[in-house]
């Protein structure tokens, strides 16, 4: 046998393979019994963390009976308005024992305390406590739109969570620098490692003052990432090794953190749910594959905990079978395969190397324009505008057939899906949770004792008010029976509401070449009409998610209508009082699974103020039952991601209203 046949047989010695991965599937839904189930049953199948998806009223600070939450509970996640819930949404879970992710920003302080409180039920040792709560507020301004205050109070409560945790919860983490929604609001790499890194360095920079000099490398340690990989494996791969560069170089030359343990990138991950396509679905399953691949092969910049996306959440929720094949993809790759025997695969490899050093170099580039705006905090309409113009450019290459995407621009043909069977393919939410999550909480508020709540929030509001650490309250408060609504609205009274840039400009941009028919064929009906044709485009309801509005919005304006744009968070009530400002169309946009509710009571209430006439077009993820009962309500056209053809959309819009200007004539 040759030295090199040696070499090549297997060693008697068993090979010492790194532990896997925390094991995580992002779910809550319906009701807090329902998620315990759904949570229970997870972790028997071998999860190893829980993540905890909640609802948007809770997301965004309100009770469950507000007329913003209406529609929207338990819709996207688990309602939690109190101590209850969240005792219900853990029973039987040993919080000591377990790591739970929460996704949580605006109101992170509140969810956290009630997890504390519920721990402290459960006899935990609360230093004992792992996790992370999200608490990245400024992504929420530029991407997902949960947010309630302004960025400087924001930006405090931030630093409360994390100052209170080293103290009090030390293996928590405080803060989950999040460039995910980045990804998803159509960021370039570059752009997703600045916008973080800049995110975080705004927190340190807040923390810093807060400890003592020899504490703050600790604390330095405790923060954590949430990160995005996409399609383009290898870019995403390096853009991950840029991100373990980047960020020990951030931690010695900006902050002088020397105990490189103290320096180490330590993120989780979600594969990206943009590029999940209605059209072929089953073809998701590889694209989270090769998604997972470039957070997990990479020993260097190895994720520490991952969530797969479900197949089918283009349609709608996954059902727990979604989740499990899910689960299973992450088990085989962890279990089955050979990948955590060995070191890092891509070390010396050149054009790693050479990837890796050109995104760093962006990501400089982008991190110094930043700084000469005064941080992430000042640079927030900046950083908004950028992500609007990098997803309309990347909408633009997938319309031109320059970025292929299987089954939506190139090999269309196929055959139906055996995986959407009689219910659709998906899971959905019986509407009747709602009234019944308000009586549980109207039962709540009948029970508890009163003078101890107002106790409880006037001490909340006095700590917010003269800067303290709102922390203690927040627990005391949870413990007091304080709801997630009455929390948020002590941050509302004393720091104010905001409401973030929409990164949609009035201006046209440069992106109008190819669009000469479309803008004559809108100058053609602003002539009929006699004034130019006016586009509202509205976000009623709790969803964040802007995107979808913000390329609609920038594509009309860039054909020559006039648009109305003027972000999320509206009520049906805001947005019929805007179309009296002489709207031709009226375009919603929902992509939280209320489209039904919310937009039944927008064409009532359209009707009663004499704007019957007016057309009206709803696009989100609505599964096709629901489109017919949303254009027998009266709507014009519905558009789902298959639709992604913005040009079409445009004139199918000049259409509707040519067809009403022609009638009138």
């Amino acid at each position: 046998m040759t030295d090199v046949q040696k070499d090549r047989q297997p060693s008697d010695a068993p090979r010492q393979a790194d532990r896997p991965w925390l094991i995580r599937t992002y779910a809550g839904h319906s009701t807090a019994k329902a998620s315990n189930a759904l949570y229970r049953n997870n972790l028997a199948k071998g999860q190893t963390g829980l993540s905890v998806a909640f609802d948007l009223p809770t997301q965004t600070g309100y009770d469950s009976d507000h007329v913003l939450s209406r529609g929207e509970v338990g819709k996207v996640g688990v309602p939690v308005c109190h101590l209850g819930d969240m005792r219900t949404l853990f029973d039987q879970i040993p919080l000591e024992q377990m790591n739970t992710s929460m996704t949580i920003n605006a109101t992170a302080p509140w969810l956290l305390s009630l997890y504390i409180a519920v721990a402290e039920e459960q006899g935990a040792d609360v230093s004992k406590l792992q996790g992370t709560v999200q608490n990245d507020l400024i992504k929420e301004y530029l991407s997902r739109g949960t947010y309630i205050c302004p960025p400087k109070p924001s930006l405090k409560m931030i630093g409360d969570v994390a100052e209170y945790c080293y103290t009090n919860v030390p293996k928590w983490n405080p803060m989950n620098v999040c460039s995910y929604h980045l990804q998803e609001a159509g960021a370039t790499p570059e752009q997703e490692l600045a916008f973080a890194l800049a995110t975080a360095i705004a927190v340190l920079d807040e923390l810093k003052p807060r400890v003592a000099p020899e504490d703050f490398p600790a604390l330095c340690g405790r923060i954590s990432f949430f990160v995005n990989a996409g399609i383009r494996f290898v870019t995403e791969m390096c853009k991950m090794r840029a991100f373990v560069m980047l960020w020990d170089e951030i931690l010695e030359t900006r902050y002088g953190v020397q105990d490189p343990k103290f320096r180490r990138f330590r993120y989780g991950v979600q594969v990206n749910s943009l590029g999940l396509t209605e059209q072929q679905p089953e073809n998701n399953v590889y694209r989270i594959l090769i998604e997972m691949l470039a957070v997990t092969l990479s020993k260097n910049a190895r994720a520490r905990a991952v969530q797969l996306p479900a197949w089918n959440e283009a349609l709608g929720l996954p059902r727990p079978w979604d989740q499990q094949w899910s689960m299973r993809m992450q088990q085989i790759l962890a279990y089955e395969t050979d990948l955590l025997e060995y070191g890092d695969l891509f070390d010396g490899n050149p054009a790693v190397e050479a990837k890796v050093a050109a995104l760093a170099e962006g990501a400089r580039a982008e991190l110094s324009n930043i700084g000469a705006m005064g941080g992430a905090i000042e640079a927030i309409d900046y950083m908004k505008g950028r992500l609007v113009d990098a997803n309309a450019e990347r909408l633009n290459r997938i319309e031109r057939n320059e970025t292929i995407v299987v089954g939506v621009n190139k090999w269309t043909e196929g055959e139906a899906s055996p995986l959407v069977g009689e219910d659709g393919g998906i899971m959905v939410v019986d509407p009747a949770v709602e009234q019944e999550q308000i009586a549980r909480l109207n039962a709540w508020r009948a029970e508890r004792d009163d003078a101890a709540v107002a106790a409880a929030l006037a001490e909340l509001r006095a700590a917010a008010k003269e800067g303290r650490n709102v922390m203690p309250a927040s627990i005391a408060a949870a413990k007091a029976g304080v709801t997630t609504g009455e929390w948020a609205q002590q941050m509302r009274v004393v720091h104010g509401e905001y409401r973030g840039p929409t990164g949609v400009s009035r201006s046209v941009s440069n992106k109008t070449e190819g669009l000469d028919d479309i803008r004559n064929a809108v100058d053609a009906v602003s002539d009929r009409l006699g004034r130019r044709l006016r586009f509202l485009v509205g976000k009623p309801g709790l969803d964040g998610h802007s995107n979808g509005a913000e390329q609609i919005a920038f594509r009309a304006r860039d054909c020559g209508m006039e648009i109305d744009y003027e972000g999320i968070r509206l009520t049906p009530e805001q947005i019929v009082e805007a179309a009296k400002n002489g709207a031709h169309v009226v375009g919603l946009s929902i992509l939280s699974g209320s489209h039904i509710p919310l937009v039944e009571d927008l064409m009532e209430r359209m009707r009663a103020e004499g704007l019957g006439n007016v057309p009206v077009v709803v696009g989100g993820i609505i599964p096709d039952e629901d489109a017919r009962r949303l254009r027998a309500m009266g709507v014009a056209k519905v558009y789902t991601p298959k639709d992604f053809v913005l040009n079409t959309i445009m004139m199918d819009i000049v259409a509707l209203v040519d067809s009403k200007a022609v009638a009138a004539e």
